[in-house]
């Protein structure tokens, strides 16, 4: 049976592989290393491939898709709904594979290397954009005694 999704349960080192037939029965349960997940993607037609949203994501979606391949991320929470029992990696890329194909699911756009490259914001303000120490609000007021 040819597979028509892969559902892709991403971590550190192993990546497990759950593939969907057309009919949505379940023709292949592997475990890749990422290397492996790449050379047994490259030798394979045009295919949909979902996974969890997670820094790494963003790096395989962009190799997966310079294959030729179809890939969508998805939130985790918008995945936890179709886990069907205990939670083992098997049974999260099935529910990632069910999940990527749902016509009403939420994809998470592909970031390019140009975002991680962004200059940050200088250390010394916090997220909000406030002084993230007294002593750095003190030197920026004139006002303030000395």
């Amino acid at each position: 049976m040819e597979i028509t999704t892969l559902g892709v349960d991403l971590s550190k080192a192993t990546f497990h592989v759950i593939g969907l037939s057309a009919r949505g029965e379940i023709v292949l349960r592997r475990k890749f290393s990422c290397k492996q997940l790449l050379v047994y993607t490259s030798n394979r037609p045009s295919m949909l491939i979902g996974m969890e949203a997670c820094g790494g994501a963003h790096f395989l979606g962009r190799a997966l898709r310079e294959q030729g391949h179809e890939v969508r991320l998805m939130p985790a929470q918008y995945v936890k709904p179709y886990v069907k029992t205990n939670k083992n990696d098997y049974l999260d890329a099935e529910a990632i594979a069910e999940a990527v194909q749902r016509p009403t699911m939420r994809f998470v756009p592909i970031k390019t290397t140009d975002f991680f490259n962004r200059p940050q914001r200088p250390s010394r303000f916090n997220s909000r954009g406030r002084p993230s120490t007294m002593r750095s609000y003190h030197h920026q007021r004139s006002d303030w005694p000395r």
